[in-house]
């Protein structure tokens, strides 16, 4: 059994939006000052992160979940399947957020949009893979990882 699931969301498109201000202003300031340079700069940068968080990829590979944003992969993140302890499905709170975040108590989150996720447990932490098919991948890792009562962590919401 394998598993691969792409997510499309609107934080890219966001994150362009929010891209066009800057851009605006250093092109209304014309010649090349300090201010005008640090604008554009500050586009490029959002520009860079629309084209990083369009998508969310969540695919099998072999000994090891892979967790990538996309289409520019910048950022992700790989789990060694034998480091799982605890799988089930659960909802992401507001303070998770979209993107990625690290909340001290709450664990890392992998998140493009909307609050459906898969808690992972691991020895010393704990993931949360926002996902727009949380059941497919519960059950998935559950299967990989030889979790008990399976069905009941794939069918329950936390």
């Amino acid at each position: 059994m394998s598993y691969q699931h792409t997510q499309h969301g609107p934080l890219g498109w966001l994150l362009l939006f929010v891209a066009i201000g800057p851009a605006i202003l250093a092109a209304v300031m014309g010649a090349p000052s300090p201010v005008a340079v640090v604008l554009g700069v500050v586009a490029g940068v959002f520009v860079a992160l629309a084209a990083s968080f369009g998508s969310l990829t969540v695919t099998d590979r072999g000994d090891r979940l892979s967790i990538r944003y996309g289409p520019l992969p910048l950022f992700g993140r790989s789990v060694v399947y034998s480091t799982i302890t605890q799988v089930r499905i659960g909802r992401s709170a507001l303070i998770d957020g979209w993107g990625i975040h690290y909340i001290p108590g709450r664990g890392w989150t992998y998140n493009l949009w909307g609050r459906d996720c898969v808690e992972i447990h691991m020895a010393s932490s704990r993931l949360r893979i926002g996902t727009d098919d949380a059941s497919r991948l519960c059950e998935f890792l559950c299967s990989k990882v030889n979790v008990p009562n399976a069905s009941t962590a794939c069918h329950e919401r936390m």
